[in-house]
């Protein structure tokens, strides 16, 4: 069942990508538009430097490796999960109701109900920044460094798709809860391209405990750059990524669980 279930998955998903690949020419426009939008977010940050030398005690060049690692991580994440914001519209239509009928899970024929492929433009921009800030930081290279390195986006973009899915499970208890749920994952991508040293305590703690967003881009950016954490923090937070994603998808998963227990149908 498992393997009939993953099959029928990928067959979706397939047929999504097909479909937008068959209009190149709308496809290349969306993904440079995306790729705009990142690079606009990338002028905010660069902007701030042209008043200050440092942010947060950290240099521009140090800041753009939290920030590539964060904007990488955000794309991957915005393409495997960011369809689950129609979850609301799904719960107020009643066509989860019909999702619920069928074999394939629920939050799985959600999320690849649209792969947006123009995401990809996003993750571009991203690795773009994050491949030249870490060729011009300085870092002393080493084998866990380099590792780190390579999978640090890939547990963020974990981290952020777990928070993405929570977030929105928020729907089944109100009767909107997309206003709530895009504050806290545009909120955490924005937290994200920053230091968590430019935040006050109550922020820190929000970040690194309820929302664990300091895990996707800040203590990685300090492991790699070889920085010792300003806050004072335990030196080892920044190899602990991994398994606060895992900590965070399980979070994610028994929220949506409870979400759908609680769901009682349309009527219609």
């Amino acid at each position: 069942m498992p393997g009939t279930t993953g099959a029928v998955y990928r067959r979706i998903v397939g047929s999504r990508i097909r479909s937008q690949l068959s209009y190149r020419a709308s496809f290349a426009l969306d993904v440079v538009a995306q790729t705009i939008g990142q690079s606009i977010e990338l002028v905010a940050v660069l902007v701030v430097f042209t008043q200050v030398e440092q942010l947060g005690g950290f240099a521009r060049h140090e800041v753009l490796v939290m920030y590539g690692i964060a904007a990488t991580a955000f794309g991957l994440a915005d393409l495997a999960v960011g369809q689950v914001e129609e979850l609301a519209n799904h719960i107020r239509t009643g066509e989860l109701d019909v999702l619920l009928l069928r074999p394939l899970g629920a939050l799985a024929q959600i999320i690849s109900a649209d792969v947006a492929l123009k995401r990809l433009g996003r993750v571009g921009a991203g690795l773009a920044v994050l491949a030249h800030a870490l060729a011009t930081a300085g870092i002393e290279w080493t084998p866990v460094r380099v590792l780190l390195a390579a999978t640090a986006p890939l547990v963020g973009a974990v981290i952020f798709g777990a928070v993405w899915v929570a977030a929105n499970t928020v729907s089944f208890w109100v009767v909107d809860g997309r206003e709530f749920s895009n504050s806290v994952t545009y909120g955490s991508n924005f937290s994200t391209s920053y230091p968590a040293t430019v935040y006050g305590p109550w922020v820190r703690r929000v970040l690194c405990f309820a929302v664990p967003s300091a895990f996707v881009a800040y203590f990685p950016a300090l492991a790699l750059l070889g920085r010792t954490d300003p806050l004072g923090l335990p030196a080892a937070l920044p190899y602990c990524a991994p398994p606060v994603a895992a900590l965070t998808v399980v979070a994610a998963a028994l929220v949506w669980r409870a979400g759908v227990r609680r769901y009682q149908g349309t009527g219609s």
